[in-house]
């Protein structure tokens, strides 16, 4: 197994496909952002691939496809598919924001993908087009009834609260959840690029002393995942709500993860710069040994923590250049 310098495993892999995407969420992408990555410098499947493989020979097990939007990828699914064939892939997930998962859904679902994560920050048409910058609410509604009738059971909501926006909207979110059997996970804004660091934050230790209340919600020991999210849930167990705090509440002493950025950056923390290039290495051809050496190099840089609350300026990378 991989294991930093701070005695934590590493065994969860985040892979952006892409940096690009067709909406433009308050807290994720500037308007008229257009500094995206060339295509030239994205990995290849065959270099994803590659990758891919070294981290699971390496004992990493959980794999995560996002972006940007990953959907957006030519021949994404293909990907999806060939990378569920790799020996000691055990988990492989998507986070979409929605917009084309009822094109997809199926085809996914044929390849492997076990589990969908969906960005959807409200169920009020208005307030969707205000943070995402487009009226995507019925298409993302939409994909989400179609990956039910394909035949995804684990899907998770992901939503931002925003103060003076959706932050209203948590408790129709939840019902909404609780009616069409889907997980709510509450994920804090991070000041990451100018748009998250002109984000105010919603400090879900206090959403959720309201919520556990309403909704009878109590301290879930079952597993969701392997991500940072803590669970609560109802007492027949039929809804869980995760909380993603990494500004009021941060998980650093557990993080198990790192990222893979479209130009092939292997980024050891969201909060933190420091990274290592696998496309040069990659593109002269190396070996697998020398693949493998360089990522238990990197997994050494893992920093102890992000620094977002002493330094909220520090990380100028948007999310959609990271990994989402």
């Amino acid at each position: 197994m991989l294991t930093d310098d701070f005695g934590r495993t590493i065994d969860y892999l985040r892979i952006s496909v892409t940096d690009r995407c067709d909406l433009r969420c308050s807290y994720c992408i500037p308007k008229g952002f257009r500094n995206f990555e060339v295509p030239k410098n994205w990995l290849t499947f065959d270099e994803i691939k590659r990758v891919v493989t070294a981290f699971s020979k390496l004992g990493t097990r959980h794999f995560r496809l996002t972006g940007g939007e990953p959907l957006l990828r030519k021949n994404f699914t293909e990907l999806a598919y060939d990378l569920s064939q790799i020996t000691g892939v055990e988990d492989l997930s998507v986070t979409t924001n929605g917009t084309q998962l009822a094109k997809y859904a199926d085809s996914l679902y044929k390849a492997g993908v076990q589990r969908l994560n969906v960005s959807l920050d409200s169920l009020r048409q208005e307030c969707v087009e205000e943070i995402s910058g487009c009226d995507s609410l019925n298409k993302v509604l939409t994909g989400l009834k179609v990956a039910k009738e394909v035949g995804f059971e684990k899907i998770k909501i992901n939503m931002v609260p925003l103060p003076n926006q959706n932050i209203n909207d948590i408790e129709n979110m939840i019902e909404f959840c609780i009616e069409h059997h889907f997980v709510l996970r509450l994920i804090e804004a991070m000041p990451m690029g100018v748009t998250g660091q002109n984000t105010q934050y919603v400090d879900l230790q206090k959403v959720i002393t309201e919520l556990k209340t309403k909704f009878n919600l109590t301290p879930s020991v079952k597993v969701m995942g392997s991500g940072p999210a803590r669970y609560w849930q109802t007492p027949n167990q039929e809804f869980s709500l995760g909380l993603i705090t990494p500004m009021s509440q941060h998980f650093c002493a557990t993080c198990n993860r790192v990222r893979l950025s479209v130009d092939g950056t292997l980024y050891m923390c969201l909060g933190q710069n420091n990274s290592i290039h696998l496309r040069p290495l990659l593109r002269d051809n190396c070996t697998d040994e020398e693949l493998e050496s360089t990522i238990k190099q990197a997994i050494k840089l893992k920093p102890e923590a992000h620094n977002f609350l002493d330094n909220p300026t520090q990380i100028i990378r948007i999310m959609s250049a990271t990994g989402g």
